[in-house]
């Protein structure tokens, strides 16, 4: 076996191989490493025509799901706690039975009432007779003004007695229909503050608290400029009748229902510069137990979400994949392929946009051919290769 040097010098070649050959070989590898250097031609870059698009406008702001109805529930009576129905951080319905007082003392002081109605009715009713008889004598030897006078005031003061009656007999009903607190409202009840078996009064506070859940109330500030220039995008649209709001919830997902605005403030917060509006949006459960009790909604009482403010009806307007437009300290621009396949920078002004697609306010023309890919390779009076964009990958992938 031949051992060749480890290390081939000039020296060693001229030496080994003579000073031509050397030297052609030097000329041999300049050449190929010339030709490895050489350029390939263009550089190849998709592109767009700007053309126009139907864009749906949309703004975001950042909002906070709110309960339409939130009601404390307060014992209106002092009694003791005899017993609770419901199952704590269950939905209740409209006028279900929540908890229940104590009713004996209440039951009796009603039953005391009715007796002193029943008295005073009948007072009432001999007034009447002696009054009857007064009267009819008035006219007779036996009879005298002062007595008819007298019958008068007793039968007054007895119908008097029977209206105070009465009245006291329907405050014993309605004390003793406090003893049975039902839901005012629709909702998701929280958890007992007070248990069976302690007194409770108007002082105690709230035993408990029902949150409704469908539909929800959905807040959020707004820059006074921008709801100007809401108000001015949609004006001859119906106004805000003709946007719809939509929920980005905390998870990134896009909530499935739509609302609608129904309140803007009437004045403008001093220390944001923001006016408040609000949004009502349904919020049907997602699943429910086999009884058909809801179990869950995916809009929770005072959680953050994204609001998207879209327009009901799409518009037209110029537009080029987001991609392809670039900025810098001048502003936005494009790479458009002009004659000769050769690059040029053009200023552009963008409109209302989306993350996808950028809507051109000025700055192109319909039919414009503009660089959406490849364009890190790109510069101003470069000749370029323009083909069409790649594919775009099927959802899910």
């Amino acid at each position: 076996m031949r051992v060749y040097p480890p290390f081939w010098t000039p020296a060693r070649l001229t030496e080994r191989f003579g000073q031509g050959l050397v030297l052609l070989t030097f000329m041999l590898l300049v050449c190929a490493s010339a030709h490895a250097q050489a350029p390939g031609g263009p550089p190849s870059v998709g592109v767009v025509k700007a053309a126009p698009t139907a864009i749906t406008e949309s703004s975001e702001f950042i909002g906070r799901v709110q309960a339409i109805d939130r009601v404390a529930l307060t014992a209106r009576v002092t009694a003791f706690l005899d017993q609770r129905f419901f199952t704590e951080g269950a939905e209740v319905k409209q006028g279900d039975l929540l908890y229940r007082l104590e009713q004996a003392p209440f039951q009796a002081v009603l039953m005391q009432q009715e007796a002193a109605v029943a008295d005073a009715v009948a007072k009432l009713a001999n007034a009447n007779i002696t009054l009857a008889r007064a009267q009819s004598l008035l006219n007779t030897p036996a009879g005298q003004r002062s007595t008819v006078d007298d019958a008068v005031a007793n039968q007054r003061s007895a119908a008097a007695q029977v209206q105070s009656a009465q009245a006291q007999l329907k405050t014993a009903q309605i004390n003793l229909d406090y003893t049975e607190i039902r839901a005012p409202v629709a909702g998701k009840i929280t958890r007992t503050a007070i248990t069976v078996g302690n007194v409770v009064s108007p002082s105690s506070g709230p035993l408990a608290t029902i949150v409704s859940q469908d539909p929800m109330y959905v807040l959020f500030p707004v820059a006074d400029r921008v709801l100007t220039e809401l108000e001015r995008r949609y004006a001859d649209k119906g106004g805000m009748n003709a946007v719809v709001v939509r929920l980005r919830l905390p998870d990134g997902t896009v909530y499935g229902q739509t609302g609608k605005i129904d309140y803007i403030d009437p004045s403008v917060s001093a220390t944001t510069d923001t006016i408040l509006l609000r949004a009502r949006i349904a919020n049907p459960p997602l699943r429910t137990t086999g009884d058909g009790q809801p179990m869950e909604r995916a809009l929770v009482d005072n959680a953050f979400v994204t609001v998207l403010v879209e327009g009901i009806e799409p518009v037209t307007a110029l537009a080029i994949p987001r991609k392809a437009v670039l900025s810098d300290q001048q502003g936005d621009y494009v790479y458009v392929v002009g004659p000769g396949n050769k690059a040029e920078i053009r200023r552009i002004q963008l409109g209302q946009s989306t993350p996808v697609t950028a809507v051109i306010a000025s700055g192109l023309k319909e039919g414009e051919t503009v660089v959406a890919e490849g364009i890190q390779r790109v510069r101003p009076g470069l000749v370029v290769n323009p083909g069409p964009v790649s594919p775009q990958p099927a959802s899910g992938q």
